[in-house]
């Protein structure tokens, strides 16, 4: 049986005992507890509240269904680090100390269930290639684990997720295989499988049994980008997606798009750089004059397109966070600049996945996942737990994601109290 729960994380600007008012009142069965630096930062939270806690879900309908342990936690410009898997031993043990902290929060709720993510492969990992990320990364897990008593059941979930070193639910369950303990499951996510599977209905098929949770949120297809750093070994697809080529001697970047390519540069560009420019335009494949923009001329503020714009950044592996930034506003530009025909340079949200499938939560319903393909292939393959709205990109108008959410999905899953 499947049933249907809300995540405090889409409810961050309320109080966290509002919080679960909220969701009782919107008729869920089930909530997330989600960590958050200001709504439930475990760092602050004491035992006495941690009670209050226990007696509220005693009085109400709603019960806590998992512990999210918070990709965002602790820096939010530069969400999911450290991770698990983070070179520096002090930052991954800020993580494991984090899912710890959520394992004994899952203890004394009465909770069963607590997830995390693998996090990104950064640069720090490209710089130090005799360290493997998956050592770190099992092992990490394996210290989790020990904090979980032999005699409770609490079982530690992994999300794959689009951009991270476990995306994937091929993956996941590879990972799930190599931890190889009956406390350590899948955490599937709709949106995620949906932006890294071709065939995400199959995949969830396949995942079902070995998952104990899931998110919901739709999606919808987007303007698919890769941002890559120059060498002479690049390959570019422009059948799977477009291309941002940085160059780390001056921090120019180099657009490979079909009808518009465009190199941004700081200084002027030699005769060498747009020689360069020409070439790699040709090895893709495009005919299309390249352009030239002055770096300098473009806006650096912020817009409304910034949680699209942050959250796509967030997801681009092996590169610092200062080329990331850089690159900011230019996907600006891009969103927001018309060609000669009135049309977006960049006429969708911009998307680094594996399907060219946008990673931004949208509200079920409104984008084009099939949410009753993807419930049935849950449900006759042995999937039973909770299915958690997850909509942090609509915390201004959670009233309206939190009834629309609840009358959509009631129809797959069960909402009875």
């Amino acid at each position: 049986m499947t049933k249907l729960s809300y995540s405090t994380f889409g409810l961050t600007n309320l109080d966290f005992m509002d919080a679960i008012d909220v969701v009782d009142q919107a008729g869920y069965p089930g909530i997330e507890v989600s960590f958050h630096r200001d709504q439930f930062n475990p760092f602050n939270i004491t035992d006495e509240y941690l009670s209050a806690i226990k007696k509220k879900f005693n009085k109400t309908r709603v019960r806590p269904a998992c512990v999210a342990t918070a990709s965002h936690f602790f820096t939010p410009s530069r969400p999911h680090e450290p991770s698990v898997m983070t070179v520096d031993t002090a930052g991954r043990k800020r993580r494991i100390n984090l899912i710890k902290r959520g394992i004994e929060v899952a203890r004394k709720l009465d909770v069963d269930l607590v997830t995390f993510g693998s996090g990104f492969i950064r640069d720090d990992h490209v710089e130090n290639p005799s360290i493997d990320p998956n050592e770190l990364l099992v092992d990490s897990i394996n210290q989790c684990l020990k904090a979980i008593h032999d005699d409770e059941d609490i079982t530690l979930l992994i999300e794959p997720e689009p951009g991270m070193y476990i995306e994937t639910l091929e993956q996941g369950l590879k990972l799930v295989d190599e931890v190889n303990s009956p406390k350590f499951k899948l955490h599937l996510d709709l949106c995620h499988n949906y932006c890294g599977e071709k065939d995400y209905i199959g995949a969830l098929a396949l995942a079902a049994p070995h998952a104990r949770y899931l998110h919901v949120s739709d999606a919808r297809e987007g303007y698919n980008l890769k941002i890559v750093k120059m060498a002479d070994s690049l390959i570019f697809d422009l059948s799977f997606a477009s291309y941002l080529v940085y160059f780390p001697e001056t921090a120019d970047f180099l657009l490979l798009d079909r009808t518009h390519p465009i190199y941004f540069y700081d200084d002027a560009p030699t005769t060498l750089q747009k020689k360069t420019a020409d070439e790699l335009a040709g090895k893709a494949s495009i005919s299309a004059p390249v352009a030239y923009v002055d770096y300098n001329s473009l806006y650096a503020g912020q817009t409304l397109l910034e949680p699209e714009i942050f959250t796509y950044l967030i997801s681009v592996p092996k590169l610092s966070f200062d080329v990331l930034e850089r690159a900011r506003p230019i996907l600006m530009y891009l969103r927001s600049t018309k060609n000669a025909d009135g049309k977006l340079l960049m006429d969708k949200m911009v998307a680094n996945t594996l399907t060219g499938i946008a990673h931004f939560h949208e509200i079920p319903g409104e984008g084009t996942l099939d949410f009753a393909a993807s419930f049935k292939a849950l449900n006759d393959n042995g999937f039973s737990g909770y299915a958690t709205v997850e909509l942090y990109h609509h915390v201004a108008s959670w009233e309206r994601a939190l009834a629309d959410s609840y009358d959509h999905l009631s129809q797959f899953v069960d909402v009875t109290l």
